[in-house]
């Protein structure tokens, strides 16, 4: 097999073999510092292992991108799997570890915590743990705390994030900096695509000064729209927690003359969260994405939808995700491009405007009596904490980004790949997102659910074909079925692999 690409700068360890192999490595210490000792792996001595049938991932295991390739077509993309590698680069003593988690509140945040922390400790006997406190910028405000099993039992039960977290505030050098002062060894990142492009630079960084340093990312965002992933940690919490609010649209909207029920979920770019809370209540007559563009007037637009909902059944529920309709609210209200902290721009309210666009759509022009409740959940489903399944999800990706850093391997994020834990390159699930298919069988099923129109013309969907194929990130349909099906939503059997 041969190696292409370059360990310096950005990082992409690119290794083909026959059959249109190509696994699309991580970098690993000893790629900058040769000399790097190394030691069994103490795992062989723990006796929680001791029944294990194989402890070690065999070295040149590693997990197709696609589950589902031609006969005759390429083997395609690989990623080097997850797990307890037989050689360690780190002595147990040796170890000083730090956690950080950036960006948004999501579920399961303090379940990765208390993970990383007790996997450490009682997988490799780490003992020392800090905390860095509100984001990034605790790396060089000097805002830590030491942390231990027995300091972080029970923080799986709370929501948040008992380190804090902030916006922006990455100074890469100052960072890198802190860790060097610190004698930091292991650095384990929690947070979205803005915050893995961070852990990437501190990697970059770290390698530049051929320090032993790991760096670890483990991905977050409750949208779920993490390219390559199967799926993001807090997104099962997510769509259970949406049931309650569209249940209780459902019966605001039942109890009304011509009641409307409106529910505005998370989804900035990507309605994953409104496609599934959507599929799996079955209460929900019409949802919209970011991904579907729609109008409200006309023939096909939704206030017809609207119309005849109400006239057939006496009320409706609408779902719309945060993200869409943004191009219809600019039109109509003229507002300046703003960015929050991270770099994302800040989104006017979708809810608000539609409805009032509706209120005043109704009252106004077909002269109807509605009653129209708007409920906007989504700061309260972000702070509870995740659910039984999502718990098991962060429990193994927490043990799979200790493995890795104690391997050696660094400059990578973990993530769950066709049912099997990986190692992906930063720079793979940063430089596009995962979105819903408008041109898949999922979305059709959800509108034959809905029995919405699709508020598609025939050229809408040929760009939205050509965007699909063309995508650099586009999920094969077959395995977009099998692990992001409403089906699926709380069976986590395919989240247990034989071996981590």
């Amino acid at each position: 097999m041969g190696e292409t690409g370059s360990v310096r700068g950005p990082i992409r360890k690119i290794v083909e073999g026959p059959a249109g192999y190509v696994l699309e490595d991580v970098p690993h210490l000893t790629d900058y510092i040769p000399d790097l000792p190394n030691f069994p792996n103490p795992l062989q001595d723990n006796p929680a292992y001791s029944a294990v049938k194989q402890y070690f991932v065999n070295q040149d295991d590693t997990v197709p991108q696609k589950v589902v390739v031609h006969k005759a077509g390429p083997r395609g993309t690989h990623f080097r799997r997850a797990g307890p590698r037989q050689w360690v680069y780190f002595e147990s003593d040796d170890v000083h570890a730090c956690i950080v988690t950036c960006g948004g509140l999501c579920p399961g945040l303090n379940t990765v915590i208390r993970e990383i922390v007790c996997g450490l400790s009682h997988m490799y006997s780490v003992n020392k743990v800090l905390g860095i406190q509100g984001g990034y910028k605790g790396f060089y405000a000097r805002n830590t705390i030491p942390m231990t099993p027995k300091s972080v039992n029970d923080i799986h039960k709370r929501g948040g994030t008992v380190l804090g977290t902030s916006r922006g505030g990455h100074d890469t050098i100052k960072i890198v900096d802190s860790i060097e002062d610190r004698g930091i060894n292991q650095v384990y990142i929690i947070g979205g695509d803005g915050t893995q492009k961070g852990a990437s630079a501190i990697f970059e960084e770290v390698q530049r000064r051929d320090l032993a340093v790991a760096v670890v990312g483990i991905p977050k965002t409750i949208d779920n729209d993490i390219a390559v992933i199967d799926k993001s940690f807090g997104f099962d919490t997510a769509v259970e927690e949406a049931q309650r609010a569209i249940n209780a649209a459902h019966v605001e909207a039942g109890s009304a003359e011509n009641g409307i029920g409106l529910v505005k979920l998370m989804g900035r770019y990507s309605g994953f969260i409104a496609m599934y809370a959507t599929l799996a209540s079955r209460d929900v007559d019409c949802c919209l994405i970011p991904e579907s563009p729609f109008y409200l007037e006309g023939s096909g637009g939704l206030f017809e939808h609207v119309e005849k909902r109400l006239k057939e059944n006496g009320h409706m529920v609408i779902v719309v995700a945060e993200g869409a309709g943004q191009d219809l609210i600019a039109g109509s209200i003229k507002e300046k491009d703003i960015e929050d902290a991270s770099g994302n721009k800040l989104l006017l309210d979708v809810g608000l405007w539609l409805s009032q666009k509706i209120k005043d759509h109704f009252t106004t022009k077909r002269n109807m009596v509605i009653t129209l409740k708007y409920i906007d959940p989504t700061y309260m489903i972000r702070a509870i904490p995740s659910i039984a399944s999502d718990n098991v999800y962060c429990t193994l990706l927490a043990h799979s980004a200790i493995h890795g850093a104690m391997a050696g391997y660094t400059g990578f994020t973990v993530g769950l790949v066709n049912g099997r834990h990986t190692y992906i390159p930063f720079y793979r699930v940063t430089e596009s997102r995962n979105k819903v298919v408008i041109t898949d069988r999922m979305w059709a099923r959800l509108l034959s659910s809905t029995n919405q129109p699709s508020f598609l013309s025939p050229k809408d969907i040929e760009e939205a074909k050509k965007i699909t194929n063309n995508s650099p990130s586009n999920i094969n349909e077959d395995k977009y079925e099998d692990f992001h099906s409403p089906g699926r939503a709380n069976d986590t059997t395919h989240l247990y692999p034989a071996l981590l």
